[in-house]
């Protein structure tokens, strides 16, 4: 995996000219037969019409449509192998979950299983806040942790359209849910891979749901609801999640206010929304501090502030400059933190914008397509309604956080996603009423808009690619086909893992579950002598094996110690 490779919106070479080209045959459409153009577009837009209008039958088929079509398309895009260092965690942490526990006892053979993102003070355990961490639990324990990947998509995919039927009508609705599942729910890491996006996408949903709805109802199951998005971005994305609640918050408090054009009467702001909304929101807080304090030892201390405090020299955000260099116990980590991380950003101007533009180009291909670019004019228009206001806000205001981190990747800004198809589809309407000499043209390039993104995902599914960008979902399946051998070999079996001085420090494979002493296969780096020769004595009751990625990734051979002339 290199995460500085090409990650642009064009990965296959025809798909400037396949826009060019299908834009261009719905313009020709729209112009020399007007009328039929029109009566095709409502022709194809009756049945769905009609079906949008059952909201909540909507919500249900929308999730099990992309659950089935991810499922049906297994041949071609099989089960995805993990590959980057923070699936790896996320998937320990989902172990642990489905095991019952919170955290795991930190082992006595600790240093030889030392790997990124994980923390082995006080406890053992993901650095992750534990949402993604759920959903992956979840499917676990229904066979797969990826079920619960599949389950979150369509989830989320439901909890879209629900936000979207509050804000827009019916049909146009059930079009940006569906624009949604195209692009993510079937050539996208966020189906394909462990590191998430999905979760967070339906708690900024539920939360942009719930809101108008509460102005205009105060109903109690609105209230939960909202609480139960903002719990979900608590635990998900806890830093883009409040900048997210920001213009939600203030919304809200003008509201409680009685200073919005619906307000009901005080008493039932009160016991139908406020109080229902503090109960989850105080609920929310105490499990946060109890989740910190079991994997930290502080109600105050999150997993991920420890982890960078153990192991990390480089800031966060954009002004921070590095601190002095640590020492690790192995070379894999002396290569990540003193190497790759200091020299790939070293807050320069250069730097900022090369970051910059990696975030911009990441993010393109991950929310949009070539054929959102035939939205311009009918977005220009959509930023200057009124309605738009606070989304576009909300907006704003996470993409600034988005850009002001040095490491950005497009789930990051997962809350959002709700809000950006949301402004696309009002511009698929601003742009459809637009017409030149009587042709309807916009409703030609809005079709056209559409289709571009099926044969897109078309191509792509075809082409095998799970991801537009190239690194996302394409673990190495090798450690996995050891894996699955030893698991039906008989006896235990620990196997060590012999990097080279070249090795390429984002494919890492030592990782483990929750359980060590009990796993039948373990992961180990191979160290020094004296820490070796104490992991050989720990685990003497099972066959050691040795492999070496960077020689051959399938070579599984009994261990030997080195030699002195190889150390």
């Amino acid at each position: 995996m290199n995460l500085s490779g090409s990650d642009t919106m064009l990965q296959f070479p025809g798909e400037f000219c396949a826009l060019l080209g299908v834009a261009l045959l719905f313009v020709l459409l729209a112009v020399l037969a007007p009328r039929w153009s029109d009566d095709a577009f409502d022709a194809v837009a009756r049945p769905f019409t009609k079906l949008a209008q059952r909201r909540v039958l909507v919500l249900w088929l929308l999730f099990f449509a992309v659950v089935s079509v991810r499922l049906a398309i297994l041949p071609l895009l099989p089960i995805p192998v993990p590959g980057i260092h923070d699936e790896y965690s996320y998937l320990l942490l989902g172990d642990t979950l489905a095991h019952g526990r919170l955290t795991n006892p930190t082992h006595p053979m600790w240093m030889s299983f030392e790997s990124f993102h994980i923390n082995w003070f006080p406890t053992y355990c993901s650095k992750y806040p534990p949402g993604q961490g759920a959903v992956l639990a979840l499917g676990e324990l229904l066979g797969r942790p990826w079920i619960g990947v599949i389950l979150s998509v369509g989830a989320m995919c439901a909890a879209i359209v629900w936000m979207l039927q509050a804000w827009l009508p019916a049909r146009w609705a059930l079009l940006g849910a569906a624009l949604v599942a195209l692009k993510f729910g079937i050539a996208s890491y966020w189906m394909n891979s462990y590191w998430g996006g999905a979760v967070a996408a339906a708690g900024g949903a539920l939360v942009l749901g719930a809101m108008p709805r509460i102005v205009c109802h105060a109903r109690t199951r609105d209230a939960l609801l909202l609480g139960l998005g903002l719990a979900i971005l608590a635990n998900t994305r806890p830093y883009e999640g409040f900048l997210f609640s920001i213009p939600v918050a203030a919304w809200f408090l003008r509201w409680l206010a009685g200073k919005t054009k619906w307000t009901a009467n005080k008493r039932t702001r009160l016991t139908r929304v406020l109080t229902p909304l503090a109960v989850i929101l105080v609920l929310t807080l105490v499990f946060m501090g109890y989740y910190n304090w079991r994997l930290t030892g502080n109600a105050l201390l999150f997993p991920h502030v420890l982890n960078s405090r153990t192991y990390r020299t480089m800031g966060l955000f954009l002004w921070d400059h590095p601190k002095p260099p640590m020492h690790y116990h192995n070379q894999q980590f002396e290569d990540f933190y003193n190497g790759w991380e200091r020299e790939d950003y070293q807050n320069t101007w250069l730097d900022v914008w090369r970051v910059s533009a990696e975030k911009l180009t990441r993010s393109g291909s991950t929310y949009f397509w070539w054929g959102a670019l035939l939205l311009w004019p009918g977005l220009a228009l959509a930023f200057r309604d009124r309605k738009m206001r606070l989304p576009l806000l909300t907006l704003l205001l996470v993409c600034a956080g988005f850009f002001a981190s040095i490491w950005s990747f497009p789930h990051y800004a997962a809350p959002v996603t709700c809000v950006v198809f949301l402004l696309l589809v009002q511009a698929i309407r601003h742009l459809r009423i637009m017409r030149l000499a009587a042709r309807p043209i916009g409703v030609a390039l809005s079709c056209a808009v559409v289709c571009l993104l099926a044969i897109e995902v078309s191509l792509r599914v075809a082409d095998r690619c799970c991801d537009p960008l190239e690194w996302t979902c394409q673990g190495d399946p090798s450690r996995a086909v050891i894996q699955e051998k030893l698991s039906h070999t008989p006896g235990k079996h620990l196997i060590l893992v012999r990097y080279e001085d070249n090795h390429n420090i984002h494919d890492e494979w030592v990782y483990n579950g929750a359980e060590i002493d009990s796993a039948k296969v373990l992961w180990a780096r191979e160290l020094d002598a004296q820490q070796n020769a104490k992991l050989l004595a720990y685990f003497k009751d099972r066959r050691v094996w040795l492999v070496e990625p960077d020689k051959d990734n399938t070579e599984l051979i009994p261990y030997q110690p080195p030699s002195r002339e190889q150390q």
